[in-house]
């Protein structure tokens, strides 16, 4: 799956906005406008995109302790 594709889900499953996205994962408020138009990031820039999605998944994953 491309990247875009991926941020594409996040951004559906979040309702996160795209700017949000690209300030958060990289700094960017622009960054997810700029792939939509054709922007090739780097590889830094895919590392630290990869890794945020990632963080988000285990955060969405994990077991919320039962509270009493």
């Amino acid at each position: 799956m491309k990247l875009l594709d991926r941020i594409e889900m996040h951004l559906k499953e979040t309702h996160m906005a795209p700017s949000r996205f690209g300030r958060r994962a990289v700094g960017d408020p622009r960054f997810v406008l700029d792939l939509r138009a054709g922007r090739r990031p780097r590889l830094r820039t895919l590392r630290k995109v990869e890794g945020y999605l990632q963080a988000a998944k285990d955060k969405a994953t994990e077991i919320l302790p039962i509270q009493r």
